[in-house]
């Protein structure tokens, strides 16, 4: 038995062989745990033999860790520079009121981004668990870390579509001249004006707005969201060819996609870079320039404006998805986040800012040529990605070659963001069943399983009528739902696991904390527990003010109301996890529903396990009195570090174990 001091009382001294000091750092199983709380391989305990004594559990497995710090923050600036830095941060800008957008945008990401961003990597890095397993810090909001992972898989669902797409545009870059350009011979009559308007709309269509709607999507062959049609199989190659690409990039884990976000990080600013010096000499580029910069003073009093900036902010910073949460927990523990947080939130929100040059320098030479303000060449959504810029790059001297630069940043981009996400869902359940971990076999076959699954489900959005069903998982899967997460989550850790004891946390792990870290904790703590819920709670009641006012709609076709009550489905599934665990987490405990509450709201002993093994706070931790665990997601023999077993105690344990029972007595005579 063990003493308030963690130490081994006296009557434990004969109890196993070769006993040492370093005992205190051997759990049941005869496995030590670093630092860091990541477990090394190391041989078991010799045991003597006995009667009652059985096979020792499988060993844990080592958790991985990052190569080096640069390949996290490389794999979460990735992660986080997207699709929507490229088209949808400039698009929200123009139509927001242009430079004005800024203002809001720029409170929107101190006051909710930033301290969110924060929260999730210290979470993942204390924890070293993902988004599932990391509540053992709070039983109770388990169902935060199952929400996560739902809102990841609808996002996984749909977002390789749009690399599928970059496929098929890729390829068809390879053409001169370019098949939805004016050169084509097929667009010749388009082109001269010898073509009649389209029959729902008036509307007269242009070359690449036909090679989007007819060749790539078939959009034109569907009805709607009831009459989805055909799979359309060129674009299911090219999915299939994605979900190939993620598999093996994820194959050997993250020391594997580490290496990969060299290239696929680093070069969408090469071809940004590139686009904004081609750009600038472009004639009518400055009237693009112009335009994203001119603020509209009075936009800012519209409550459109505010929502936008902050869903912009979660879209791009890939909040309450568990993508983030799920890389720290593979960092050093005394990885400095604070630092991580400035550097790739800034890193992002500049990414999107220096886009917009690029892009509107284009769309303003694509304004000159035709005549029309910019405001009206550029739509929303994929139309701006795969319509307006098709078209740009069209007009551009050396069209091939900036065509295929241009989705060839688009597939970069795509990928390290779907890694992220997906690096959320493996990570989640590797932790759930640790052997996984150290069969190399087993662990290709789950991520082949998974990715194939993923691939069939997405058949559904690459038929005809494909493009309806993408909007609206798009439209609901990072809508009111995620936004309850990060609410849930925001005030857990504030008033349940307390904001205090977290930001000690994070200053046991930086642990030669600068006096500015000390200090920037403070605004912090002011927004977990103030701000950012508040933010949160404003930007809700929009939604669903909005979401009850207007109808959704993917150009002239509006979705029907049973179209409609299907998505709020969708991110109400995902929030519900809130309540559903939460229910289940108190009908574990015992005693009277307040007993259970704060049962359920008490940390795990495993969930200590890193800051114990710390060297900062190993002499003046005290470990706690022994409860029963309340519910935990996997219990490992982690959970039980309250005791000092002798060889007795283990055979007992071992032999209880292998017979199902699930509790052992603490007073064994």
């Amino acid at each position: 038995m063990q003493d308030t001091t963690g130490k081994a009382a006296s009557g434990n001294l004969a109890g196993a062989s070769g006993a040492t000091a370093e005992q205190n750092k051997v759990h049941m199983n005869g496995h030590t745990v670093t630092q860091n709380g990541f477990n090394p391989p190391s041989t078991p305990t010799p045991q003597p033999q006995s009667e009652c004594q059985l096979p020792t559990p499988a060993p844990i497995v080592q958790r991985e860790q990052w190569g080096g710090k640069y390949e996290f923050l490389l794999s979460c600036i990735g992660y986080c520079v997207g699709l929507g830095n490229v088209w949808r941060f400039p698009y929200l800008c123009y139509r927001n009121g242009g430079g004005v957008f800024l203002i809001p945008y720029f409170i929107m990401l101190f006051v909710t981004g930033v301290p969110l961003f924060l929260m999730e990597l210290s979470l993942g890095q204390y924890g070293a668990a993902g988004p599932i397993t990391v509540w053992k810090c709070c039983p109770l909001l388990k169902g935060i870390g199952i929400g996560m992972l739902c809102v990841s898989t609808l996002v996984c669902l749909y977002y390789n579509v749009i690399i599928a797409w970059t496929f098929y545009y890729l390829g068809s870059s390879f053409q001169s001249p370019l098949p939805w350009s004016c050169e084509a011979l097929a667009n010749a009559a388009i082109c001269s004006g010898n073509i009649t308007a389209d029959n729902s709309t008036g509307k007269v269509l242009t070359p690449t707005e036909i090679f989007w709607n007819e060749q790539v999507l078939g959009v034109v062959h569907s009805e709607g969201l009831h009459d989805p049609g055909p799979v359309r199989w060129p674009l299911a190659l090219c999915l299939l060819a994605a979900w190939i690409i993620i598999f093996l990039c994820m194959l050997k884990g993250i020391r594997s996609s580490g290496k990969v976000v060299y290239v696929t990080a680093t070069f969408p600013y090469f071809v940004l870079i590139v686009l904004i010096i081609r750009g600038a000499t472009l004639e009518g580029s400055l009237d693009g320039v112009t335009f994203y910069l001119t603020p509209d003073w009075s936009r800012l009093a519209n409550a459109q404006v505010w929502n936008d900036a902050a869903s912009q902010i979660f879209y791009s910073l890939g909040i309450g998805v568990g993508g983030l949460l799920s890389m720290a927990s593979y960092n050093k523990f005394d990885n400095n986040v604070i630092r991580d947080t400035i550097v790739i939130t800034t890193g992002n929100c500049c990414t999107s800012f220096f886009a917009g040059f690029a892009i509107f320098s284009i769309l303003g030479h694509m304004a000159h040529r035709k005549g029309v303000p910019v405001g009206e060449v550029a739509d929303t959504g994929p139309g701006l990605a795969f319509v307006a810029y098709p078209e740009a790059l069209a007009l551009l001297p050396g069209s091939v070659f900036w065509s295929i630069m241009f989705f060839l940043m688009l597939f970069m981009l795509g990928v390290d963001t779907l890694f992220g996400n997906m690096e959320g869902i493996t990570t989640a359940v590797l932790d759930e069943f640790p052997h996984l971990r150290g069969n190399p076999l087993q662990k290709s076959l789950f991520l082949g399983a998974l990715c194939f699954s993923f691939y069939l489900m997405g058949l559904l959005l690459v038929t005809n009528g494909g493009i309806y069903w993408f909007t609206l998982i798009d439209s609901f899967s990072t809508s009111f739902g995620l936004i309850i997460i990060t609410l849930f989550m925001c005030i857990g850790i504030s008033f349940f696991y307390g904001v205090n004891q977290f930001c000690q946390d994070i200053l046991d792990m930086i642990r030669h904390c600068p006096p500015w870290c000390g200090k920037v904790l403070i605004y912090f703590k002011a927004c977990w527990v103030f701000c950012t819920p508040f933010l949160l709670l404003f930007i809700l009641t929009y939604i669903f003010i909005e979401m009850y006012r207007t109808s959704l709609r993917y150009g002239d076709y509006v979705y029907p109301l049973w179209g409609k009550a299907l998505g709020v489905c969708m991110g109400a599934t995902c929030c519900l996890q809130i309540l559903i665990w939460a229910i289940v987490a108190i009908s574990k405990e015992t005693g009277t529903l307040k007993e259970r509450f704060q049962k359920s709201i008490r940390p795990l002993n495993s969930w200590r396990q890193n800051n114990l093994n710390s060297t900062v706070r190993a002499e003046e931790h005290i470990e706690p009195e022994q409860v029963d665990p309340p519910y935990t997601v996997t219990l490992t023999d982690m959970d039980f570090t309250a005791m000092t077993w002798d060889n007795r105690f283990i055979n007992l344990y071992v032999a209880l174990m292998y017979n199902g029972a699930l509790e052992v007595e603490q007073d064994v005579t």
